[in-house]
């Protein structure tokens, strides 16, 4: 039982130690909403996966931007790129408190984010994000 006490601090201590605020407070992963404006039986394509009708959510890496296909019957496919921008605050605030293990953030993507300057983009915390994608144009 002794044993046990230091290891457990051991472990507890390195999670601590061994990630960066990019990390603990953002992770290397976001949650986006794809919503297809005005066009509810369209088809949601991210990154090639389809993930739905109408309006999908699914789980993407921090530092690589998101390709959403729209698709429809009768309709020109839609395709939007999602890029991402540097999360700066996060990162600097990393490198003061951790030093070199900053470079956590830049490794894991934690130190990215979706560039919010797209009007399309709406972040509604920091680990979830909804994208409006404006619907093709249909011949209908």
């Amino acid at each position: 039982m002794k044993k046990r006490i230091p290891i457990v601090a051991l472990l507890l201590s390195m999670t601590v130690l061994f990630n960066s605020c990019g990390v603990m407070f953002g992770g290397s992963k976001y949650q986006a909403t794809i919503i297809a404006k005005d066009h509810p039986n369209a088809e949601i394509y991210a990154n090639g996966k389809k993930l739905g009708t109408g309006q999908a959510t699914a789980l993407f890496p921090r530092e690589k931007s998101l390709v959403v296909e729209l698709k429809e019957p009768g309709c020109e496919t839609k395709t939007q790129t999602f890029g991402t921008s540097f999360r700066t605050g996060n990162f600097i605030l990393s490198v003061v408190s951790w030093g070199l293990l900053s470079l956590i953030d830049l490794g894991t993507g934690a130190a990215y984010k979706p560039d919010r300057k797209n009007p399309a983009i709406k972040q509604e915390s920091t680990k979830d994000f909804t994208f409006t994608v404006d619907g093709p144009a249909c011949t209908k």
